[in-house]
């Protein structure tokens, strides 16, 4: 195993949109009291990513006040508008140091952080630049890639430079399989019940 392999694993969350088909910032909607910002960062600390990087833009002032007293390093992507590509590459330039990192999205709240300390875990057993994530045959975050790929990232233009990756470099990935409700995200306002019955699901089986 490479020694690099035992180097820091950063976490790039990225929460710069406006959320426009919602009609309200869904970083901010609370899932069990805890706004969705602050639940997907807390869960990425939970699985051992450090340092923990978060990608702001809209409302920037509002989510740094929903993360305090977490040990997690906001920035803000002035050019969020410009779309997630933007994050993404803001997200990259601060996790420069590390020997890879996981791209996380604030609104899918069933990521859990078992799912990503198990990316890490699989990218430090071995010597696969890509770990994806699949759902039922949809590829989707959280997703780790080694800083070999970080240049690549930084480069890619036009929409979803982190799919473009994944797609060069499949064939090299280790590919983690999840349920396919573990992908449910916050779009549309109806998307609100259905994701708290799920979490509601999912907290009820880590009782048992």
């Amino acid at each position: 195993m490479p020694s690099e392999r035992s180097g820091p694993i950063a976490g790039i969350v990225l929460a710069a949109g406006a959320s426009t088909r919602l009609g309200r910032n869904k970083l901010f909607v609370e899932l069990d009291g805890e706004p969705l910002i602050r639940r997907a960062v807390r869960r990425a600390i939970e699985a051992g990513l450090a340092p923990v990087f978060v990608v702001l833009g809209h409302d920037a002032d509002r989510a740094r006040a929903a993360l305090a007293g977490l040990a997690c390093e906001p920035i803000v992507n002035e050019d969020y508008l410009r779309g997630v590509n933007s994050s993404v590459r803001a997200g990259i330039s601060a996790a420069g140091a590390a020997s890879a990192a996981v791209v996380i999205l604030a609104d899918m709240p069933l990521v859990t952080s078992a799912m990503i300390a198990t990316l890490a875990d699989r990218y430090r057993a071995g010597d696969a630049p890509l770990v994806v994530s699949d759902y039922g045959g949809v590829n989707a975050p959280p997703m780790l890639y080694d800083r070999s790929l970080f240049g690549e990232l930084a480069s890619m233009e036009g929409e979803g430079c982190g799919k473009q990756v994944v797609k060069r470099h499949r064939g090299e990935a280790v590919v983690v399989s999840w349920p396919e409700t573990a992908l449910a995200d916050l779009d549309v306002p109806d998307d609100y019940e259905r994701v708290k019955a799920l979490a509601g699901a999912e907290a009820a089986d880590h009782a048992r």
